[in-house]
């Protein structure tokens, strides 16, 4: 129905964003709403549910995470709802590796995932996941994580400052920034 919107984020609560566009207000559910800052412009991949009583947006600041979130509700009995809390939580390329290597216990740590989910999770997408833009990048923020982790920042601490990080830089520098910017 939509591939974006491209507005001003007017509101953030724990679980979405508000995005105007055009005069008119999108509650977008989105993985990490902190990551995102009041008055600025975004473009926001979404997703539109329907269903007999309810329409649901569901957003994603990058291309890559919006595929696959989309392979993911393509998988028996993982809808939206389920998929949004393993992008939130999860790095695109360690997702993508958990289901290659059928790593179940990677992919049980999300939130509502037990075995069984985990195993249709493999089955269905196993070797047919093909996102490549920021895989590279984002097994950088993934260690980036694991050292954040390792010092004892909380996961939700983490992931409010990972999009801020500059992954470009080395390891060191991106850890130097990312407690600069938990300690503001």
């Amino acid at each position: 129905m939509y591939t974006y919107f491209k507005g001003i984020v007017t509101e953030i609560d724990s679980g979405n964003i508000t995005v105007e566009c055009g005069g008119v207000g999108y509650k977008i559910n989105v993985p990490n709403p902190f990551s995102y800052n009041m008055g600025e412009e975004y473009k926001v991949y979404v997703y539109t549910k329907i269903s007999e009583d309810d329409m649901a947006l569901f957003g994603f600041k990058i291309k890559e995470e919006y595929e696959l979130f989309l392979k993911l509700i393509s998988v028996k009995g993982l809808g939206p709802k389920l998929a949004l809390p393993i992008i939130a939580t999860g790095s695109i390329g360690g997702i993508v590796d958990a289901i290659n290597r059928e790593n179940i216990l990677y992919l049980t740590k999300f939130p509502k995932i037990g075995e069984k989910l985990a195993r249709q999770i493999i089955l269905d997408l196993k070797n047919k996941i093909n996102i490549e833009g920021e895989i590279a990048e984002n097994n950088n923020t993934e260690e980036l994580m694991n050292v954040l982790e390792s010092l004892g920042y909380k996961l939700s601490e983490i992931k409010k400052v990972l999009p801020l990080v500059n992954t470009s830089e080395t390891l060191e520098n991106q850890v130097k920034e990312a407690l600069r910017l938990m300690l503001k």
